[in-house]
């Protein structure tokens, strides 16, 4: 018979090796909650959230308690001569006071919170995003080299055992635990830049450079999307991020200088051409 122990430790296991495999990295269906944090930024953002969750549980519980408690006492069988007292001083303060006082409490960590993202630490590692109707082009300025990255066909998603919609022929790779700085714009209408659990969300607007960072803490691979409505095929915009070790991103930038650099110069010989 198996024990409550072991259905628990069974359970556990199980939910670490979830963890460590690719499963978490993309939706499922009746999830209620985000997907698991996997930077820094993510995890206050997770904790901001709950902070906000429990004010406003707390909030409603305490409405409806009132609601109930005025129903029940001051409904007209209990209470056939109604009070004439128009004002109260000490529930005018305090129903001044309270909604301020909350209001602090939740003012503190997210002014923390948007400091916290918007100030970019000193990058290990900087990638340029540029949305274009409908696909992303990367360039890693530091390495000199720029590619496209293309969604995958349903058929070859399903050959490469890739989510449908998400997979790219192209995958961003970065190293774990380093600080990846990500500018953005746009090559001809708005986007969004966004990987849900690194917390990063930054619009991609043309003629504009804007700046976010994350710093994985994990490696594994991450999914996002173009987050923008920005046309008929908005759905078609995935983001495909591989986090990998330091020694295998370096090994990954020695090959990609040369797969794509050999794109780039085939494609700077036929504008040269034109």
């Amino acid at each position: 018979m198996i024990t409550a122990k072991k259905a628990i430790a069974a359970g556990m296991a199980g939910a670490s090796l979830l963890w460590a495999t690719q499963a978490l990295a993309v939706p499922h269906d009746w999830g209620t909650d985000f997907q698991a944090a996997a930077s820094p930024v993510m995890a206050n953002i997770e904790e901001f959230h709950r902070l906000l969750l429990y004010i406003i549980v707390a909030i409603s519980l305490f409405v409806l308690v009132l609601l109930l408690w005025v129903a029940v006492r001051y409904n007209q069988r209990a209470n056939p001569t109604p009070s004439k007292t128009h004002h109260n001083t000490l529930l005018e303060v305090a129903w001044t006071f309270l909604p301020v006082l909350i209001l602090g409490i939740i003012a503190v960590p997210s002014f923390r919170l948007l400091y916290f993202e918007a100030v970019i630490p000193q990058p290990d590692v900087t990638i340029k995003a540029i949305g274009k109707q409908w696909s992303w082009s990367y360039e890693y300025p530091g390495a000199k080299f720029t590619f496209d990255s293309l969604p995958l066909k349903d058929a070859d998603a399903a050959k490469a055992g890739e989510p449908r919609l998400l997979g790219v022929d192209n995958a961003v790779v970065v190293p774990v635990n380093k600080v990846i700085e990500v500018e953005t714009t746009g090559a001809d209408v708005i986007h969004s830049w966004a990987l849900p659990e690194m917390g990063v969300k930054m619009d991609a607007v043309p003629g504009r450079i804007n700046h976010t960072w994350f710093k994985a803490d994990r490696m594994g691979t991450f999914y996002g999307e173009c987050s923008e409505l920005c046309g008929a095929n908005h759905d078609f915009m995935p983001i495909e991020v591989k986090v990998v070790s330091a020694a295998d991103f370096a090994a990954w930038v020695a090959s990609a200088k040369k797969k794509f650099a050999s794109l780039d110069q085939g494609a700077t010989t036929q504008l040269a051409s034109r």
